[in-house]
């Protein structure tokens, strides 16, 4: 077996040679696109005054609330989207391997045994004779293109550029279960307020009834009044089932993303004084956006594959030089098959090159050009956006802490007006239209605050999500033999 091994050695090695010959690269490398803007030093709506740290990578964690912490790992570990996307990484990383592969010789073994009966016709219409021959084969067929122009090293390029973006889409969807399962509770928690508002405002306004109707029967009001008082608890004890039942949804939504069963539970009650006063956003440098943002990394990651995808066309324009070569033995007897007389040996090189094909070829690296001229375009525009999210949230944020400033002083006006309007009717001097107004705008102005608040925190969800930073790790995209023993776990087949 020592030929078979000098001659395979020779063969890679003549191969190996050629191949490093093979050092030219068609087609332009790839660098970091101008984009014709200028980026400022700083937002334009950011706090001047306030310090710019980094982001902490475990930022929810600043609502103090442990159950929101443990929701969001098991986000992380048990949304379907993010394990979808994980297993979309192992497709490309596999890709990656097929087109690296592509770039090596290949060996393969090949074994075949035939028998033949054939009939021959003898003289003067004798009777024909069969002869049978057998053949025997036991070879390793070997092949090997020669990069001359990099379209493979181009093609293993575009094949990781693929993986990177595959690798950051990720990140990305991870980042947005995050907030979602966030927004979503934080909701849940807003919903559950509002639901405690109005169970109190029912219980006020039976009160109110109770002494409307004492009055009444008394003399001392009309029955206009007591009318008046029972709409009006009508009217909110018909707005709770509506509450309850979008309580309900955002729980189960909530539960889904998270991998459970969608179940709801009661509302919890929540002190007056719920809402988590955060320390302001460091918003950091516009210019950091490029290195944290994962879509912006996929964009331009994508922009790679799709630079590489212009030499793999423009190579395809060159010939193609290929190399084949086989070693084995053939014999018509079995036993004979392994006799060195049986040996033999065949190497071929092969030149494939275009001489005309009415300008497909040409087309096809005009069109790769033109892709790489889109991805550019997306890969801008996405990066304004996400300049233009981070603005639009830190304006959003100013005018919201504004707001929020004049409904609590509003609401503290409403509460001091109830109380003189519930304090003059009992003595006659107004109408009871008047306390009735009062204990409208009292408890809208607490739901008006409940919404702010909501507002405000959920902006902090946008603005996180906008800076691209602070986003807990999905984890490492584990191996294929890891990844199908996890998923047999899980109960997928």
């Amino acid at each position: 077996m020592d030929k078979p091994r000098v001659i395979f050695s020779y063969f890679v090695f003549c191969a190996g040679i050629l191949a490093l010959g093979a050092c030219v690269k068609l087609g332009p490398e790839y660098g970091a696109p101008d984009l014709g803007a200028t980026v400022p030093s700083s937002y334009q709506q950011a706090d001047r005054e306030s310090a710019m740290p980094g982001l902490d990578d475990r930022w929810w964690e600043s609502f103090h609330d442990p159950q929101l912490n443990r929701l969001v790992e098991e986000a992380l570990a048990n949304n379907w989207d993010i394990k979808k996307a994980t297993s979309r990484v192992l497709e490309v990383r596999s890709l990656v391997a097929q087109a690296h592969a592509e770039r090596l010789p290949r060996f393969d073994l090949q074994a075949q045994a035939q028998k033949q009966r054939q009939a021959s016709a003898g003289p003067f219409g004798t009777t024909p004779s069969r002869k049978t021959t057998r053949s025997h084969v036991l070879s390793i067929p070997a092949s090997f293109e020669i990069d001359l122009w990099g379209r493979l090293a181009r093609a293993e390029e575009a094949a990781r550029g693929n993986l990177v973006k595959a690798e950051e889409d990720r990140r990305t969807i991870a980042q947005s279960i995050v907030a979602e399962t966030i927004t979503l509770y934080l909701q849940i928690e807003s919903l559950e307020r509002r639901i405690q508002i109005t169970e109190e405002s029912i219980r006020s306004y039976r009160l109110s009834l109770e002494v409307v109707e004492n009055r009444y029967r008394r003399g001392l009001t009309s029955v206009l009044d007591v009318r008046q008082a029972r709409r009006l608890l009508a009217q909110t004890e018909a707005s709770l089932p509506a509450l309850r039942q979008q309580l309900g949804t955002l729980q189960q939504r909530l539960a889904v993303l998270v991998g459970r069963y969608p179940e709801t539970r009661p509302a919890r009650t929540h002190s007056a004084d719920y809402f988590k006063q955060l320390e302001p956003v460091p918003p950091g440098l516009p210019s950091e956006l490029l290195k944290r943002r994962p879509d912006i990394r996929a964009s331009e990651a994508l922009l790679v594959a799709l630079n590489a995808q212009i030499g793999i066309a423009k190579a395809n324009r060159f010939p193609r030089i290929s190399l084949t070569g086989s070693y084995g033995y053939s014999s018509d007897e079995l036993a004979e098959l392994l006799n060195p007389a049986s040996e033999f040996r065949r190497i071929a090189a092969g030149l494939l090159m275009p001489l005309f094909d009415g300008g497909k070829l040409k087309a096809a690296q005009r069109a790769a050009e033109a892709r790489y001229r889109q991805g550019l375009a997306d890969y801008a525009k996405s990066l304004l956006n996400a300049f233009s999210e981070v603005e639009s949230a830190l304006l959003t944020r100013r005018e919201q802490l504004e707001r929020r400033k004049k409904i609590l002083e509003f609401l503290a006006e409403a509460r001091a007006t109830q109380q003189v309007a519930q304090s003059r009717y009992m003595k006659g001097l107004v109408n009871y239209i008047n306390v009735l107004d009062a204990q409208q705008t009292r408890f809208q102005a607490e739901q008006n605050l409940v919404a702010a608040d909501l507002d405000l925190l959920t902006n902090r969800v946008n603005l996180y999500r906008a800076l691209g930073g602070g986003w807990g790790d999905p984890g490492p995209v584990p191996s294929d033999r890891n990844s199908e023993k996890r998923a047999t776990k899980d109960g997928v087949p």
